[in-house]
């Protein structure tokens, strides 16, 4: 197959999504001696219109999984990508916890978008709530994986005249199984949706949070104050350069501790094929 360009496109508040496919879509676009350009469509204002895919593309396309899926906030804007039959290798990173539903719901946006999903990967990163949770991944063995699946990927590509088949990867099709509902250990539900962060007297009132938000929810003219939803992205706090915004809320703290202790282990990264 006649690969032009290799695209890596993302979302990706705290940069592990980013990390995790600008890895993949480089060494495969090293590996078939073509082009690479990148989308990131983190921020409010890249929503707004799409990256120009060619038929002849190969695109890697990564999102966070929330609460077991393809962030809901996201679902309006992959309604309206335009794949033009291009190529495409759907990614789907997590919080060290599980993938669930996030890479097959985003297998088959990309397909509903035009794209032909011929390979797809789940990678275990950061989780958005914690420094612990998977602390420093995707680290060297993560980037060695996805080098070694890039590789893989490559000689698909090169070795076929074409490719008809969707790629088949784990979860429950068409429904998707819901969203992950926090819980304490009782199994009554802890609910964090309206949860915010605070700020300490430390702000500076530098603007970074404001800045890096992906739904534009912090007044930057008042960064203590949110003027829209808060997705839990973990964004504000982690790139702010002097920790000055935390959370508080005893529900979210108590799911964030016992997502610790539960998934201290090393979570498997998948790969198919």
């Amino acid at each position: 197959m006649n690969i032009k360009k290799v695209w890596a496109i993302y979302f990706s508040p705290t940069g592990t999504t980013q990390k995790v496919v600008s890895t993949l879509a480089e060494e495969l676009a090293k590996s078939l001696t073509v082009e690479i350009d990148y989308y990131d469509f983190t921020l409010p204002q890249a929503r707004k219109n799409f990256a120009p895919i060619a038929k002849e593309d190969l695109v890697v396309f990564g999102t966070p999984t929330y609460a077991g899926r393809v962030p809901n906030v996201l679902l309006k804007y992959l309604e309206t990508i335009k794949g033009n039959g291009a190529l495409a290798i759907p990614v789907a990173t997590f919080g060290n916890r599980a993938f669930d539903n996030s890479l097959i719901e985003l297998r088959d946006i990309l397909e509903n978008g035009d794209f032909h999903t011929i390979a797809a990967a789940a990678v275990s990163c950061e989780h958005s709530f914690s420094y612990e949770l998977g602390a420093g991944k995707p680290d060297s063995t993560d980037i060695s994986q996805i080098i070694d699946f890039a590789k893989k990927v490559s000689v698909k590509i090169t070795t076929s005249n074409s490719i008809d088949t969707t790629v088949t990867v784990d979860g429950i099709p068409e429904t998707y199984g819901g969203y992950y509902k926090p819980q304490d250990r009782n199994g009554t539900h802890i609910d964090i949706r309206k949860v915010t962060p605070k700020v300490s007297d430390a702000c500076t009132k530098c603007g970074v949070c404001a800045q890096v938000c992906p739904m534009g929810s912090i007044d930057p003219t008042d960064v203590s104050q949110m003027r829209g939803i808060c997705i839990k992205c973990g964004a504000c706090f982690k790139k702010c350069p002097i920790h000055a915004r935390y959370f508080d809320d005893e529900g979210y703290l108590y799911h964030k501790t016992e997502l610790e202790e539960l998934y201290a282990r090393r979570a498997k990264n998948s790969f198919f094929i």
